[in-house]
Formats: structure tokens, sequence, C-alpha cells
């Protein structure tokens, strides 16, 4: 049942897809069988890790990088009042600012390798991931503060049995939401100068009027953000593995 569930709504929108598409003149819109008699042609070994792969570690790096920054700032931040008093109009500033408009300074600076496109996905990740933990820490229980305070657990033990995984629930939250802006910065930082990577090949398709050929494209990508948010998911589970069990528990839950 719960398999049924997962597929329906996929396979009514193929269905709609496929009403939408067939019989039709649209040439942008071709049919999803001609999508996937496209696929196997399009999307081989070879251009599976020449293309796949790279924006696949772009990806992970840039996420991992803004995932550390985040936290660690957001934790300093959130823990220091004065810190906080001080960063917010900067940092209020800087999260304004969309990050595919920095992507033409970004290549002046650190040109169009994958310096340039890592630094892009760092700076669209780093802002869900650093206010998140800002409230997270600031939400942190204060009896359970004190009671450190009271038998003196300070330092590292005291970061981490209290402020990181008290904050955790909305560290992992912000994180889930960088993920998503992650895929997205990947093929935009990919559109604009690259020789490789989903977001090149997509484009270059486009530009070829291989219309089907970029919809396997597309498709790929939709893929990847499935995988990419369920290996996520099993993650979250381990991770906030007590407070789950908390929350069942709250219910009533066996």
């Amino acid at each position: 049942m719960r398999v049924l569930r997962w597929f329906l709504l996929p396979l009514v929108l193929i269905g709609v897809w496929w009403a939408a598409s067939a019989g039709g003149t649209n040439f942008y819109l071709p049919t999803p069988g001609a999508v996937l008699r496209a696929v196997g042609p399009t999307w081989t070994p070879a251009t599976l890790r020449a293309d796949v792969l790279p924006s696949v570690a772009r990806l992970l790096a840039g996420f991992t990088v803004a995932g550390l920054v985040g936290v660690a700032a957001g934790v300093a931040i959130g823990l220091s009042p004065a810190l906080r008093a001080y960063t917010e109009p900067v940092l209020e500033f800087l999260r304004a600012i969309p990050p595919p408009v920095l992507v033409p300074v970004v290549m002046l600076f650190a040109g169009i390798d994958n310096t340039m496109k890592v630094t892009v996905i760092v700076f669209g990740c780093v802002w869900p991931v650093l206010l998140n933990t800002i409230e997270g820490v600031r939400a942190v229980d204060p009896v359970l503060g004190e009671v450190c305070r009271a038998y003196r657990i300070s330092g590292w033990t005291r970061l981490r049995t209290l402020v990181l995984r008290g904050a955790s629930p909305q560290i992992m939250t912000g994180l889930r939401q960088a993920l998503a802006i992650a895929i997205i910065l990947m093929v935009i930082s990919e559109m604009f100068a690259a020789s490789s990577g989903l977001g090149f090949t997509i484009v270059q398709f486009q530009r070829g009027y291989a219309i089907p050929e970029m919809w396997t494209g597309i498709v790929l990508l939709g893929l990847l953000g499935v995988a990419l948010a369920g290996l996520f998911g099993l993650g979250e589970r381990v991770v906030l593995r007590w407070y789950f069990g908390l929350r069942r528990s709250g219910r009533g839950a066996p």
C-alpha cells in the first residue's frame, strides 16, 4: 500500500503528460515514450561519468562546505546575543542577494572551473543552514542549560550534548532546504560556463534542438533530486532517532 502511494502521483502526472502530448504538434513537448527511447543513446556509462559525476561532486562539495560553515557560524551567533546584534544587518544584506546574480562576479575572481561552481553553491546553501541553526540554538531549553551549569558540564561536552543535540531538528531542516537549493544552483552555475555537467548538457541539447534528449536530462535531474532527498531522509532518521522517538512517545505510540 505504501509503495502504491509513492508511485500513484508520478503515474498520474505521466498520464497527464502523455495525454497532453499524444497527437500534438508541439515540437517542444515530446511524448514520454519518445523521451524514454532517447534515454539509452543519450545517457551511456561514459556520458554518466563525464556529466553526472562531476555535477554530483560539485553539489556535494558545496553542500558540505555550506553545512559546516552554516552550523559553526550559527552556533557561535546563536550562543552570543552581542555577536548576533553585530552580524544581523550584514547577514540580512547578504541573504537578500540572489546567488545566480553572483555568478559573473565569482567568475572574475575564481575563473570558470569547479571553484566558481562550488562557491556559488556554498553562498546559496549556507543561509538556510545558518539561520535555522541560530534559531535552533536560541530555542534550546534554558532549564537544561541550568542543569548543565549545576553539574558543571561545560566546553565541548555541553556543546555536543545540549546545544547541538537540542538544535539538531532545526539544523536538519536547514540542511534539507539547502540540499534543494544546491541542486538548483548546481544547474545554474553549469549553464553559465562549463564543459561538463548536467546543466551544461541540458543547455547544449536545447541549443541543438535535441528536445527529447533535453527532456531526458531534466528527468534525470529530477531523479537525482529524489535519490539525494531519500538518502538525506535516511541520514536524518539516524541523526534524529531520539527526536522521532520522543514525538512517538508524546503521541502515545508504542
